[in-house]
């Protein structure tokens, strides 16, 4: 055995065995995103419209610091606080089911004021009527609505605060209250303060509202006192915990929301993997099947493919400690897809090996050339699918970063396979002598079809599906956006049984939202979801508990996104897509030395992606984030299926010198037809196991992919093609 050939294979083995370590055990290598594992994902905005440039990065930074340390304090393991831009934090929390709880106890400012009570009645009267002294607030009490006049300077604040814990007030039925301790400084204000005011009333006010506003009968030199507001033991807990930790030092609220319930996300996890299983299983019988033994062999690569996926993702956190090993819905999809492209490399490898022994190579020269003139096209198409990816990663946001990283480590994963391992396994078989020959079937002969005479019929038909889909989109104007891009909530409930949707639609008209809407799926109708415009999930949870008092309703998953991230998803949305496209322009054309090619296949995707668009809302599909993922994923394919036929353009213009660019370019579609059709076939079996088990959330996502594969193929041949020959300058040659 050659001494190279046992290098490649130790090279294979190292590979292998690194995944394989860094793979298994899976539970501790690779984590569950939010996802799939349950939990929530907020975007907290920090306003900081009061501060100056300096003390708004400190500020944002003191509030990750506080928040965390809430957290830390909650319970909650494996959480993920980081800032974001200047003024924004993303909170991941895993496994959270009590989503008020967390919201309330990550948000709440707890700017925590004692502020003296004015005992002047016609003032106070005079503030009721609408005339407030200056220097002075009206303010009401939570528990009796009892109207104040409060002094607006305070007389001390919580940063003095050493402590706060809860205890039980024994002469109100051991009501829970929240004990206040000061340091020395406070506890001196505090002693002068109470002893100043005696017989007047000190209002305690957390974040603007009065919770009590007790009467000093003596003064307090211990520096304690007590916060009392008719709470439930765990609301004083957390009272307790916000103050101990510390005070926000700016107002937060929640810009975006994405909470998924521990059952969505286990059915989530149940059809993802079995989407994964069929699409893979259906490649796997149709490689073995159509190409024999060299299907086989392809298939061994297909498995290593995976594994290296998985032990990708696990390598991950050890390359690049800022990105971790998160496994999501889209990178399930992800992995199902990138096995779906590996096979375009194997079926590029396999066809041109099948030409070579047409011509009368014997097997083994046939296997060495067809590695040879394979090599370009798999390079160059995977390298521009890659670029896709990259920018798709740098633009992309939460599940989509993680589309983006599973389906770079399944492209990367895909070229050591197809190029380094099949071609040892084939080296290995001819050395043993194990092979003397290499049967295939096929299905489709040798064509020779004039695609460029009916260009204009295509150009025409192009034009009217684009037009027809953008009328639509315009026309529907907002509505045509799921709630990434145009803001609002989204909430999605089980029941035991199937509601009725018009008694669902009357509780919602009993809380205000009449005009929200209601979607109750075919598959299964015991689910709704509900869009609203505005945030009262707590109310609509409690009243739909409360008219369907025996169906043990479980919320799914909410989704809230306002309008200011909303319009910052779109705009990078659009970033990635526009980027992507200038990268593929750019890298196209220092490769085929010429802008023709480059500019034929961009308008190629950008027709794959108006023909997807058109079809989701035609079909009354939203655009969401999911959906400009496909986009992106479209783009990548679209642009892989030209570059191998623009790579077939370049050899037959170097073999056939006296042939016209038309001719060549008819001649080198009709020889790369049988792997178009082959590979886009093989890749749609995914794409279609997505569609029909993925699930509703990866719903969209699947059927954009499916219309744009389809067009994609569409465009190579009858658009991206004839476009190289409309603007070439020597359309003779």
């Amino acid at each position: 055995m050659e001494r190279k050939l046992i290098y490649k294979i130790l090279l294979i083995l190292g590979v292998v065995g690194l995944c394989a370590f860094y793979t298994f055990p899976l539970s501790k290598r690779i984590n569950l995103g939010l996802d799939l594992q349950g939990g929530m994902h907020l975007l907290l905005k920090v306003d900081t419209s009061h501060l100056d440039g300096q003390a708004k990065l400190d500020a944002c930074d003191r509030a990750v610091e506080i928040i965390r340390n809430r957290i830390d304090e909650f319970g909650v393991r494996e959480t993920s606080i980081q800032k974001q831009g200047i003024d924004e934090i993303v909170v991941q929390l895993p496994g959270i089911t009590d989503r008020q709880r967390a919201i309330e106890l990550i948000g709440k400012t707890a700017m925590l004021e004692f502020k003296i009570v004015s005992n002047d009645a016609n003032k106070l009267k005079d503030a009721i009527a609408g005339n407030v002294a200056d220097g002075f607030e009206l303010k009401y009490t939570l528990d009796e609505n009892e109207p104040l006049l409060l002094v607006k300077q305070a007389v001390l604040v919580g940063d003095a605060l050493t402590n706060a814990s809860v205890r039980f007030d024994q002469s109100q039925f051991n009501e829970p209250i929240v004990a206040l301790q000061f340091n020395v400084a406070g506890a001196k204000k505090f002693a002068e303060v109470t002893a100043a005011n005696v017989g007047s009333r000190l209002a305690i006010v957390l974040d603007g509202k009065v919770q009590s506003a007790p009467r000093i009968r003596e003064a307090i030199p211990s520096g304690e006192a007590v916060i009392t507001g008719r709470f439930d033991v765990q609301a004083a807990q957390d009272l307790a915990l916000i103050l101990r930790v510390g005070a926000l030092p700016a107002p937060m609220y929640v810009e975006e929301e994405r909470t998924v319930g521990p059952l969505l996300g286990q059915d989530s996890i149940n059809k993802g993997v079995k989407a994964a299983l069929v699409g893979g299983l259906l490649v796997f019988i149709f490689m073995a099947g159509y190409y024999l033994l060299a299907g086989l062999v392809s298939d061994v690569a297909l498995l290593l493919n995976l594994l290296m996926i998985l032990g990708g993702l696990g390598l991950l956190p050890v390359l690049f400690p800022g990105i971790s090993a998160t496994l999501t819905l889209p990178g399930i999809a992800g992995i199902a897809l990138s096995l779906g492209m590996a096979v375009d490399a194997n079926v590029l490898i396999n066809e041109r090996i099948r030409e070579e022994i047409t011509a009368g190579r014997n097997l083994r020269t046939a296997i060495g050339n067809g590695y040879a003139r394979a090599f370009s096209a798999i390079f160059d198409s995977n390298l521009t699918t890659l670029i896709a990816a990259f920018l798709l990663f740098q633009f992309g946001t939460g599940p989509i970063r993680g589309f983006a990283i599973t389906l770079t480590i399944g492209l990367l994963a895909s070229m050591f396979t197809a190029i380094v391992v099949t071609r040892v396994i084939f080296e290995l078989l001819l050395n043993l002598g194990w092979i003397k020959s290499l049967p295939m079937l096929k299905f489709i002969g040798e064509t020779r079809i004039n695609f460029i005479s009916k260009r204009k019929i295509f150009y025409l038909l192009s034009i009217i599906v684009i037009a027809v889909g953008l009328f639509s989109y315009f026309k529907k104007g907002p509505a045509a956006y799921g709630i990434d891009f145009a803001g609002g909530q989204l909430q999605e409930y089980s029941f035991k049984n199937p509601p009725s949707v018009d008694k669902v639609r009357q509780v919602l008209k009993d809380i205000n939202l009449a005009d929200s809407a209601i979607q109750q799926f075919k598959d299964n109708p015991k689910v709704i979801l509900i869009r609203t415009s505005e945030d009262k999930n707590q109310i609509l949870t409690d009243k739909l508990k409360e008219n369907f008092p025996n169906e043990d309703i479980q919320i799914l998953r909410i989704e809230r996104v306002g309008p200011v991230a909303g319009k910052h998803l779109k705009s990078k949305a659009l970033a990635a897509l526009i980027w992507s496209l200038a990268g593929i322009l750019i890298y196209v054309s220092f490769r085929f030395k010429h802008v023709n090619f480059a500019a034929a296949g961009v308008i190629a995707i950008l027709h794959d992606v108006l023909v997807a668009l058109g079809f989701l809302v035609i079909t009354n599909r939203q655009v969401d984030l999911l959906s400009v993922t496909a986009f992106l994923t479209i783009a990548g394919y679209s642009i892989n299926d030209t570059i191998v036929i623009y790579d077939r353009v370049r050899e037959n213009a170097r073999l056939y010198r006296k042939l016209s660019l038309k001719e060549l370019i008819n001649l080198s579609v009709n020889q790369t037809l049988a792997r178009t059709l082959l590979t886009s076939g093989v890749t749609l079996l995914i794409v279609l196991a997505l569609l029909f088990y993925g699930g509703e959330v990866l719903s969209n996502f699947a059927f954009a992919l499916f219309v744009g594969f389809i067009s994609g193929v569409y465009s190579t041949i009858f658009i991206a093609s004839p476009l190289v020959l409309a603007w070439s300058r020597k359309g003779s040659k």
